[in-house]
């Protein structure tokens, strides 16, 4: 036994080896002193486990499987097996690195708290994550499909009505022809009844003439057997025939509306990073004291709203007309566009493709420039765009409103279909602002996917997964308009009335403000670079400023 751990004498710490020990790290496996406890915790990068010593978990050494009177006190590297004394010195384990078995057992059992840190922490959240967007999924099942079947048989009941309308159209059509028919023969049947009537007369006035053997009457009689001699004319009616199509039912069946096939397909699940790699620092970490390194002086009278980047020297800006502005850091105007209805549009991004995309509230339109051409990509019914951004995979998000401003969303479209539909939380809960004057709505995806927005009216950024979940708040005394995102995966958001930005990380903790001497930042975009671009409202500048 060691003789410091002998009963017969007081047991020192075994890192200053001069005071008594008081505790124990589990962790470390180590007995320590009050002094070296403290500075022992304060190393921050292990999850320390100290304990009165008298608590401490007793080790139990394995015995060796070869000297059953040995335990294992030792530990081969090589062989990646606890070993006893005997093992070592009877030549089995000759020339092996040999280690502590308590060093090792620490070691280890530092690595098994990370592991379980990481699975608790990161790991098991993500799969109860995806199990819960599953959940919700298969809740939504019997609506969307209740929807289908509903569509079909509403398509059935305008074809049922549609063929009753032709098979009524029919039955009149032929009551119609029946009526002309026998008012024909009915006329026809009146014309030789009353040639039959004055026939009856003529043979009755014959026979009284006879009978009477009146010469006067016989004389004057005047003979009109000729004229009946020519019978009325006969009426023939060729009767209608009906000559019913036959079915084709590849016709009927495209006729009545197509269903979509059913689509399964397994995504490989995203690889997450390591606890260390994500805690490792960033590639570019913030600047004790941003700088503008630009200022651009876009010429708009009465106000500057949104910019988005072309490249690290060019901007698209729209401000208070309707007209679309791209100029270069000099302030030098390269191109200009006006918008398709003469109206102002309320925001502007650039796609993957270095297109212009614009909304356009007043005409409910989502609009695409292309080669200086307008196309209109999406026309919305009963509801109005605000603020537009392209993602990753060069779809656009959109946050609009319903024209009775009773309710807010996030779209995402995939050129003119719409993909995906954001708006309420798990709880049935509205997740955006609405019902108000200020319909600001910016909005940005993050480089993890996240959709992130910034909500005016609540004073919030709202930040949602990409399955639409919501992630968290970032509520403050303050009103967010202009919202980007670099990458970093910072959130940076204009906080327009306090004259600065405010910069969060991934998870909506606060990080840092911007200032620089803003006036009314509104408009946020970041280039490749992660230089971010301003928008002053009133000045109607862009003010170009590194932060990273």
């Amino acid at each position: 036994m060691h003789p410091r751990r002998s009963a017969q004498e007081v047991l020192l710490c075994d890192l200053c080896e001069t005071v008594p020990l008081q505790s124990h790290c589990e962790l470390c496996n180590i007995n320590i002193c009050v002094n070296c406890a403290v500075k022992h915790l304060s190393d921050s990068s292990k999850r320390h486990n100290v304990v009165p010593f008298l608590h401490r978990k007793s080790t139990n050494y394995h015995k060796c499987p070869d000297h059953a009177d040995k335990h294992c006190e030792m530990y081969c590297e090589e062989c990646g097996i606890p070993v006893c004394s005997t093992c070592v010195t009877s030549g089995k384990h000759k020339g092996h690195e040999i280690s502590d078995i308590l060093e090792k057992l620490s070691a280890k059992t530092e690595s098994l708290q990370k592991d379980l840190e990481e699975l608790e922490t990161r790991i098991y959240p993500r799969y109860d994550e995806m199990a819960s967007d599953v959940q919700t999924e298969k809740a939504e099942l019997e609506r969307k499909y209740g929807k289908l079947t509903t569509d079909a048989d509403e398509q059935g009941e305008i074809l049922h009505r549609e063929i009753t309308a032709i098979v009524n159209r029919r039955k009149s059509a032929i009551a119609e022809m029946k009526n002309k028919h026998l008012s024909t023969l009915n006329k026809n049947t009146d014309e030789i009844t009353q040639k039959m009537t004055e026939l009856k007369q003529i043979m009755s006035d014959l026979k009284s003439i006879l009978k009477s053997n009146d010469v006067s009457l016989t004389s004057t009689y005047k003979s009109r057997n000729s004229e009946f001699r020519t019978l009325p004319p006969k009426v023939r009616v060729t009767l209608p025939s009906f000559s019913p199509q036959k079915i084709n039912k590849d016709q009927l069946n495209e006729m009545f509306g197509s269903l979509s096939p059913l689509s399964i397909n397994t995504e490989h699940g995203d690889t997450m990073k390591s606890a260390e790699a994500v805690s490792s620092p960033p590639v570019k970490p913030l600047l004790d004291e941003p700088r503008v390194t630009a200022t651009i002086d876009t010429g708009y009278r009465y106000g500057l709203y949104s910019v988005s980047c072309l490249s690290e020297d060019q901007v698209w800006t729209c401000g208070d007309n309707e007209t679309m502005k791209l100029l270069n850091l000099q302030s030098k105007l390269l191109t200009s566009l006006q918008t398709k209805s003469g109206y102002r549009p309320e925001d502007i991004a650039v796609t993957r493709d270095g297109d212009l995309v614009y909304t356009d509230p007043d005409k409910g339109t989502l609009n695409l420039i292309k080669n200086k051409q307008i196309q209109t990509v999406i026309r919305l019914q009963g509801w109005t765009p605000l603020y537009v951004c392209c993602t990753a995979a060069n779809d656009l998000l959109v946050t609009m409103e319903s024209d009775d401003r009773e309710q807010s969303k996030v779209v995402r479209y995939s050129g003119s279909t719409e993909k995906q539909s954001i708006q309420f939380d798990d709880q049935g809960r509205p997740l955006y602002s609405s019902g108000y004057i200020n319909i600001n709505k910016y909005i940005s995806e993050n480089r993890n996917l996240d959709i992130c927005v910034a909500d005016c009216e609540a004073r919030a950024v709202v930040v949602v997964n990409q399955s639409g979940k919501l992630r968290f708040r970032y509520k403050q005394s303050f009103t967010p308009v202009g919202l980007t995102t670099d990458s970093q995966s910072h959130i940076l958001t204009a906080d327009c009335f306090n004259h600065r930005i405010h910069i969060l990380d991934q998870d909506g903790q606060f990080l840092r403000y911007i200032h620089c001497d803003l006036e009314l930042p509104l408009g946020l975009c970041v280039d490749i670079r992660d230089n971010l671009f301003v928008t002053e409202r009133d000045t109607a500048k862009v003010k170009k400023i590194q932060y990273l």
